[in-house]
């Protein structure tokens, strides 16, 4: 199922191609549906896969709605390797030997991460220090101050591990930076971590199984009466 269609427009289901930012999607709809009136419903890094909701027509406003919609990923933490994006934007930066981490450790770990917690965001982040964003500061070699924020993780756990990589499933708030999880979590153990694979596959009652690939989508005659 691609979306919802309702009388005031559209929710669409987009499942992200990997490399794209949540604006190309955006933009390849407008183009495609032939509107201006589109917008998307919490951002997907480039790195990232999976759930995107688009809102076309009089839905845009119920973007903040569905923004505070929880969310659902799954991925991989590579351990021992550092970078200053905490993924796989910039090149590993340090590396350490992780041979000491036995299972039992690498599930342990997870446990105080769950519940609220203060979280740091990535400086290579979107968030706006000065009116620019912090990854135009970073990007630049710029030190940029970012202010810890509470966010909410309901469920961490491993659900395999292949050194040096571990994979995992999260169920967090709005606003939780998965990438800061990879980074907390490899300082936890130890050894540091990056992350290196991510998807989202549900927002709030929404899941990754009902959405279709960008392509896929059909042009409505609403959309472009909207």
């Amino acid at each position: 199922m691609a979306g919802t269609d309702a009388p005031e427009g559209r929710i669409l289901l987009i499942n992200k191609p990997l490399t794209w930012t949540s604006f190309d999607v955006v933009n390849k709809i407008r183009f495609r549906l032939k509107t201006k009136k589109v917008g998307h419903a919490g951002t997907l890094d480039p790195l990232a896969t999976g759930l995107l909701i688009v809102c076309v027509g009089k839905m845009t406003k119920r973007i903040e709605e569905f923004m505070g919609l929880e969310k659902e990923y799954t991925g991989s933490f590579t351990l021992g390797q550092v970078t200053a994006s905490y993924d796989l934007e910039t090149p590993v930066e340090e590396s350490k030997d992780i041979s000491q981490l036995n299972e039992g450790d690498i599930r342990e770990a997870t446990k105080p991460f769950i519940g609220r917690i203060q979280q740091l965001p990535p400086a290579h982040s979107a968030i706006k220090v000065g009116g620019k964003r912090a990854y135009e500061f970073a990007r630049k070699g710029k030190p940029v101050e970012l202010t810890p924020r509470e966010v909410e993780i309901s469920t961490f756990e491993i659900t395999d591990i292949q050194p040096p990589k571990v994979f995992f499933r999260i169920v967090c708030s709005k606003g939780t930076y998965i990438r800061s999880i990879a980074r907390d979590y490899g300082e936890s153990l130890g050894v540091g971590a990056h992350l290196s694979s991510l998807c989202r596959t549900r927002i709030g009652p929404y899941t990754l199984e009902r959405a279709v690939d960008i392509n896929d989508i059909a042009v409505d005659p609403r959309d472009t009466a909207s």
